[in-house]
C-alpha cells in the first residue's frame, strides 16, 4: 500500500524555516533517534512549523520528513506513533492542510501503518485517518481503492474501543450513495471502483458491516455506541437490503429496532435520539418496518417533531425536520398524524425567522451562527411542508394559511441558495395539487411569474420539480393558465421535450397536454408548430412508456372538437395516421394501444377528417381486429371508432356503413351485442341501431 521513499533533502526543508526556529526543526533531522522523537513531540510543532513539515524539497519530489519517518520500518514504534499523532493534528487545521496531506499520499501511508502489530500505532493511524476522512475535501472513494482495506478494518474492530470508534466514524463518513452528489461526485484519478460498480453501502454490507458493528450498539463506551449508530443510519438510508437485514438482527437477545427505540427515549442525549430516529426512518421507508408500527407512530414520529421545537439547537431543528419530511413523504396517515402533533405546522413558521434582526443580537457569534443556519432552516421547513401537504387538502389549507406562507415560498424561489430554491419549488409543487389553492392563493400571489423565472437556465434538479409544478398550473381550471401561455411557455415546454433527461421530457409533454385541453385552435396550432412533426415522431418512438402515453394524450387533446380535428388533420393528417399505424402494429401495452384507438375515434368524429380513416384500408382492418380482441378496453375503444364513422346524422354515413358492412363489421357488432360485458353490449346495440335507422 506504500511506495519506497527516499530521505528528503534536509537543507531544502530547513531553507523554509526561520533562523530563530531552526534549532527545533534540527532535531527532526538528527542522527540520534531519541532527538528526532523529541523533535516530533515538541509542543506546538505541527502548527508552528507547518511549512517544514509539509514542504517538498525544491530540487526533488520527495514526501515530507514526518511522512518519511512514519513509513520507515527502521523508525521506532514510538516515533512512528508520534508522527501519526502530529499528522493528525495537522489534519485538524484548515482544509488546505488536509489537501496538502492528501497530495503527499498520506492515506496509503496510514493504511500501510494499520498492518503493524502495535495497537497504539494502529490507533494513532486510525485517528489520523478518521480526521482526514471527515474533512469535506477528502474523496470518500480513497477508502475503496484497495479491496483488502475494508476487510482489514473489519478485523481491527475487535482490537479496542478506540479502533471501534474510529473505524465506525470512518465508515459513516465514507458511505455515500452514488446519487447523493447531484452536482458531481468527487472523482478520483483512475479509481479501482468503476462508475457502475458496487456503491459504498453494498461494499460495506458484503464485508459483514452489519454483523461486525451490531454488538457495538451495547458497548460501555458512549462514543462507540454513537459511532455505531451513525454508521447504521448511513448504511440503511435508501437501502432495502441493509434495512431488511437490520430488522432481524438481535444483540444480547434484543432485536435492533427495539434497541433503536430505547435510544429514542427523552432521557438519552439529543444526538442519540436523532440518529436512532434516522435509522428507524430509513428502515420504515425501505419497507422493513410498517408505517403503522407503534415504533414509528408512537416513538419515531413524535421524537422527530420534538426536534423541530424552539428549545432545540438550530442544527438539531434542521436535521429533525428533514428526517421527518423523509419519513412521512409517501404515507398519507403519517402526514395527518404529524400535522396535528404539537402544532407542527405553526411551529415550522419559526424556521423563517432567522437570522433575528441585527439590533436584537449583541452577540456577534450568535449572529454568525444564525446566518450560517438560516438557509438550512428555510430549506428544511420547505421540505417538511412539502411532505405534509403532499396528499391532504385540509393540511394544504392549513399550510397556506400559516403566517405569510405564500410570500415566503415566492421569496424562496429567488434565493441565492440552490438548495433553498429547490425546496421552495418542492413545497409549491406539493401545494399546487390543490384545486382550491390553484384558484385562490396561487392566483392572488401570481406564483407563476417567479416559477417561470426559475425555469430559465436552472439546474436539472430544479427544472424537474418546477416543470412538474407548471403542469398543475396549466390545468384548465387554473387561472394561471392564460398568463403562462402569454409569457412564452409553449417554446419553453417544447424545448423540454428534447431534453436528454427523461423526467424533463415527460414533464414537457405533460404540460403541453394540459395546455392543449379544451384550448383554442391557435394554441393547438402553436403547439404543433413548436414541436414540429419530426419531434412529435421522436416522442412517439420514445423508449419510455410515460413519454409515449403523454404524447398520445397530447394528440388526443389536440384532436378534440370537430373544427380543430378537421383543421389539424388537413395539415398533419398524413403524419398522424402514419404514427397511429406504427403504434398499433408495435409491441406496446394495452394502455398505449387503447389511447391510440381513442385518437382514431376522435379523428372519426371529424367532418372531413374521418375520410382519412375510410380511405385507409390498413387502418380499417386494424380497427376490425381490435373489435374482436381479447381485451375489453381495446374492443370498446375500437367500437367508438366505428360508432363515429357510421353515425346516421352525418353526410356520407350510408356509404361508410355499406363499406364497413362489406368488411364484416355488422357481424362483429351482432356478436358483441350478446357480450356479457354491459359496456360492450350497449355500445354494440347503439351502433346497430344506426344501421336500422
Amino acid at each position: 500500500m506504500a511506495c519506497v521513499l527516499e530521505a528528503p533533502l534536509r537543507m531544502s526543508v530547513l531553507s523554509e524555516v526561520t533562523a530563530s526556529s531552526r534549532h527545533y526543526v534540527d532535531r527532526l533531522f538528527d542522527l540520534d533517534p531519541q532527538k528526532v522523537l523529541q523533535g516530533v513531540i515538541c509542543p506546538g510543532l505541527g502548527w508552528c512549523f507547518l511549512p517544514a513539515l509539509l514542504s517538498f524539497p525544491r530540487t526533488g519530489t520527495h514526501n515530507p520528513w514526518l511522512l518519511y519517518l512514519l513509513q520507515q520500518e527502521t523508525s521506532s514504534t514510538e516515533l512512528r506513533t508520534e508522527c501519526a499523532v502530529v499528522l493528525g493534528s495537522l489534519a485538524m487545521g484548515t482544509e488546505n492542510n488536509v489537501k496538502s496531506l492528501l497530495d503527499c499520499h498520506i492515506i496509503p501511508a496510514l493504511l500501510q501503518g494499520l498492518l503493524s502489530s502495535d495497537l497504539k500505532f494502529i490507533e494513532a493511524c486510525l485517528r489520523c485517518l478518521r480526521t482526514i476522512f471527515i474533512s469535506p475535501v477528502t474523496p470518500e472513494d480513497l477508502l475503496y481503492t484497495d479491496a483488502t482495506v475494508i476487510s482489514h478494518l473489519m478485523a481491527l474492530l475487535s482490537r479496542s474501543r478506540y479502533t471501534q470508534e474510529y473505524i465506525c466514524q470512518i465508515f459513516s463518513h465514507c458511505c455515500k450513495l452514488q446519487h447523493w452528489h447531484s452536482c458531481g461526485f468527487k472523482s478520483l484519478p483512475q479509481p479501482l471502483l468503476c462508475a457502475n460498480g458496487p456503491d459504498h453501502q453494498t461494499i460495506l454490507f458484503n464485508h459483514g458491516a452489519v454483523q461486525n458493528i451490531a454488538h457495538l450498539l451495547v458497548s460501555t463506551s458512549y462514543k462507540v455506541r454513537m459511532q455505531a449508530l451513525k454508521c447504521f443510519s448511513v448504511l440503511a438510508f435508501e437501502n432495502p437490503q441493509v434495512s431488511m437485514t437490520l430488522v432481524n438482527v438481535s444483540v444480547d437477545g434484543e432485536l435492533l429496532p427495539q434497541i433503536f427505540v430505547k435510544m429514542l427515549q427523552r432521557d438519552k442525549p439529543i444526538e442519540m435520539q436523532l440518529t436512532s430516529a434516522k435509522c428507524l426512518t430509513s428502515m420504515c421507508r425501505a419497507g422493513a418496518i410498517r408505517t403503522d408500527d407503534s415504533c414509528i407512530v408512537l416513538k419515531t414520529l413524535p421524537c422527530l417533531v420534538r426536534m423541530c421545537s424552539k428549545e432545540r439547537l438550530l442544527e438539531e431543528r434542521v436535521e429533525g425536520a428533514e428526517t421527518l419530511a423523509y419519513l412521512i413523504e409517501t404515507d398519507v396517515e403519517l402526514q395527518r398524524i404529524a400535522s396535528i402533533t404539537d402544532h407542527l405546522i405553526v411551529m415550522l413558521a419559526d424556521y423563517f425567522k432567522y437570522p433575528s434582526s441585527v439590533s436584537a443580537i449583541t452577540d456577534i457569534k450568535r449572529l454568525d451562527h444564525d446566518l450560517k443556519h438560516a438557509h438550512e432552516l428555510r430549506q428544511a421547513a420547505f421540505k417538511l411542508y412539502a411532505s405534509l401537504g403532499a396528499n391532504d387538502e385540509d393540511i394544504r389549507k392549513k399550510i397556506i394559511e400559516t403566517e405569510n406562507m405564500m410570500d415566503r415560498i415566492v421569496n424562496g424561489l429567488s434565493e441565492s441558495s440552490i438548495k433553498v430554491r429547490l425546496a421552495a419549488v418542492r413545497c409549491l409543487h406539493s401545494l399546487s395539487r390543490s384545486v382550491q389553492q390553484l384558484r385562490t392563493s396561487f392566483q392572488d400571489h401570481a406564483v407563476w411569474k417567479p416559477l417561470m423565472k426559475v425555469l430559465q437556465n436552472a439546474p436539472n434538479e430544479i427544472l424537474i420539480v418546477a416543470s412538474s409544478t407548471l403542469c398543475n398550473l396549466l390545468l384548465e381550471f387554473s387561472p394561471s393558465k392564460e398568463p403562462i401561455l402569454e409569457s412564452g411557455a409553449i417554446e419553453l415546454l417544447c424545448s423540454l421535450t428534447q431534453s436528454e433527461n427523461l423526467a424533463l421530457r415527460v414533464n414537457g409533454i405533460w404540460a403541453l397536454m394540459n395546455m392543449a385541453f379544451q384550448a383554442e385552435q391557435k394554441i393547438k396550432s402553436d403547439i404543433l408548430r413548436g414541436l414540429s412533426t419530426e419531434q412529435l415522431f421522436q416522442l412517439l418512438s420514445d423508449s419510455d412508456v410515460n413519454v409515449l402515453m403523454k404524447t398520445l394524450g397530447l394528440l388526443r387533446n389536440l384532436l378534440s372538437t370537430r373544427p380543430h380535428i378537421d383543421h389539424i388533420m388537413s395539415t398533419h393528417g398524413k403524419q398522424i395516421m402514419q404514427a397511429v399505424t406504427l403504434i398499433l402494429e408495435g409491441e406496446h401495452n394495452i394502455e398505449v394501444k387503447e389511447q391510440t384507438l381513442c385518437i382514431l375515434a376522435n379523428i372519426a368524429d371529424g367532418t372531413t377528417a374521418k375520410e382519412l380513416i375510410m380511405t385507409n384500408d390498413d387502418i380499417l382492418q386494424k380497427i376490425k381486429y381490435y373489435m374482436s380482441h381479447s381485451n375489453a378496453k381495446l374492443q370498446l375503444a375500437a367500437m367508438f371508432c366505428i360508432s363515429n364513422l357510421i353515425w346516421n346524422e352525418e353526410e356520407g354515413s350510408q356509404e361508410r356503413q355499406d363499406k364497413l358492412r362489406d368488411m364484416g363489421i355488422v357481424d362483429i357488432l351482432h356478436k358483441l351485442s350478446q357480450s356479457s360485458d354491459p359496456n360492450l353490449c350497449d355500445k354494440a346495440k347503439t351502433a346497430l341501431q344506426q344501421y336500422l335507422a
